[in-house]
């Protein structure tokens, strides 16, 4: 009986249950939300295993924290945390290497009229780098990080490869990458002088 109440409780209940240490809530968030948690990082890695090994990091932390801070928005939450594990993953591997949170350090600076400028010098050159990749590079990086698509779902649209997409997605970020570290260069070193 305790079991069917709490199945058809909220998200919020089941939380403030989960940060009591109720186990049975914690099998509800977790049947309820392990699919999406999964096809987020499946889309992103599409390997099965992976991506279930970083579910199952993804509830270990959820049960973690569920006992410690209040989380607002459960399926948000999980979102961002499955994201997350999956570019763990890829730096682990080398096959991602994050670029500096310049945006983050600029806005650090909130008291300093010059980190509002520079933020926005950095957005435009960002805008500036997508739009002078080649034709194919931009519209596979936008269609990657602006539409949220996987690199199968891209290919099936533009009918090339998985391959292709990936080689010309990779091409694309070496280029912004080196010429953001560039751009990040030159900030630190205004930020000096």
């Amino acid at each position: 009986m305790y079991a069917d109440s709490l199945n058809s409780s909220g998200d919020d209940e089941l939380l403030l249950q989960l940060s009591e240490g109720s186990k049975p809530a914690f099998d509800i968030l977790y049947n309820r939300y392990w699919r999406l948690v999964f096809n987020t990082a499946f889309k992103r890695l599409n390997d099965m295993e992976r991506s279930q090994d970083i579910a199952q990091d993804v509830f270990t932390q959820l049960w973690i924290r569920g006992t410690t801070t209040p989380i607002e928005n459960l399926p948000a939450y999980l979102n961002v945390a499955a994201r997350n594990g999956v570019f763990k993953h890829l730096e682990k591997e080398g096959r991602y290497a994050a670029l500096p949170d310049t945006v983050t350090e600029l806005e650090g600076t909130q008291g300093d009229a010059d980190a509002k400028i520079l933020h926005k010098e950095f957005l435009q050159a960002f805008h500036e780098l997508v739009d002078s990749l080649p034709a194919q590079q931009r519209i596979i990086f936008k269609m990657r990080f602006e539409e949220d698509l996987s690199s199968q779902e891209i290919a099936d649209r533009l009918q090339i490869s998985p391959k292709t997409v990936r080689n010309q997605l990779g091409k694309a970020l070496n280029k912004l990458r080196t010429s953001l570290m560039l751009f990040y260069a030159v900030v630190l070193y205004c930020q000096i002088r």
